[in-house]
Formats: C-alpha cells, structure tokens, sequence
C-alpha cells in the first residue's frame, strides 16, 4: 500500500511540474535547411538577425528584421513582436543569438528557434543571402 501512495504521490509531482512548464518556451536550435525551408515556405514566422547593423547591411536573410542584441533597446523592440508566432534568431556564428532567444524565452515568446552556427553555417551551405 505505500508503494502506491509513494507511486501517486511521484506522479502528482511529475503532473504539476508538466503543468507548470507547458507555458513555458523552449530553445530549439535548427539546421541551416531547417532556417531555409522555413523562410521560404512559412508565412507567419518572424526572422530576427540579431548582429549590428553594419554586419546586416553586408548581407541577411531574406526578410530579415535587424535588431540588434546589443543595443541597449533591443527587449524594448521585440516587445512589439508577436509572442504567439515562431521567431528564429540568428547571428554571425551563434553566441549573440543564444543569447537573444535567452532574452525571448524570458519575455514569453513560446516558439523561438536559433540557426546553429549561425549565418556562417547558412553560407557554408551555399544558401542564398541578400547583400
């Protein structure tokens, strides 16, 4: 008999953590391709290039907003973003981006995506940039 209590009791605990975490978002880092078929093929996705904007005007992603992580207004700026549609985040090789879809999962986005590695990993695929 306490076995089963001790059973229930493990699976009240697992249920309410389940609960308590469904809202919150998760990090998930995508492939390059992963990137590409999104940008080409979703129409409800906002693509976040997170470097300055001298590296931006170098060369993006198609449809690309540039807000940079750095600045000191950039939680002030994505506000204005939908929390409830997939952002995917990406920097030069992945540091800066980390960190601004750290900075959007605090804020409550729910679907947040980081291109691993990166835009070096996009080029290094031969994948298509605007300069």
């Amino acid at each position: 008999m306490r076995k089963i209590r001790i059973l229930g009791f493990i699976a009240a605990v697992a249920l309410l953590v389940a609960c308590n975490n469904a809202g919150n978002a998760e990090i998930q880092m995508v492939s390059p391709v992963q990137v590409y078929e999104a940008v080409y093929g979703e129409d409800s996705l906002q693509l976040l290039d997170v470097r300055t904007e001298e590296e931006y005007q170098v060369s993006h992603l198609k449809n690309a907003q540039n807000i940079c992580v750095t600045s000191d207004n950039f939680r002030e700026k994505v506000a204005s973003l939908d929390k409830q549609k997939p952002v995917y985040v990406y920097c030069k090789k992945g540091g800066r981006s980390a960190q601004a879809a750290r900075i959007l999962k605090e804020m409550g986005f729910t679907k947040v995506y980081d291109l691993q590695g990166g835009l070096t990993s996009w080029e290094d695929k031969g994948l298509e940039t605007i300069n």
